[in-house]
């Protein structure tokens, strides 16, 4: 059995923060379908500007930079609140196998 005492934090903030951008992207891209939906419905006319104001293609480019840019503070705080309790408790157990 092997412990994982510590993290590197920012080891692990970049790690998040990457997970973060591509769960973005998914998510910027649904919301952007369905937003220039929506905002085709509204009047403004399937991929016009009004329909890309209301969430449609402004969607793809936000919410991967937000998505990573909280993915990145939390993986930040999670290492070093990680680190803290580990020195409490010992850390988790991994069962490791070579090949």
């Amino acid at each position: 059995m092997t412990v994982i005492k510590r993290v590197d934090p920012m080891s692990l903030a970049k790690i998040q923060g990457l997970i973060g951008v591509a769960l973005g992207l998914i998510t910027g891209l649904f919301a952007g379908l369905f937003g220039t939906m929506m905002g085709s419905l509204g009047g403004y006319g399937a991929g016009g500007f009004g329909a890309m104001m209301y969430g449609g293609v402004a969607a793809i480019f936000f919410m991967p930079v937000l998505y990573g840019i909280f993915g990145f503070i939390a993986g930040l705080v999670g290492g070093w609140v990680y680190n803290v309790v580990a020195k409490w408790v010992g850390g988790v157990e991994v069962d490791l196998e070579q090949k």
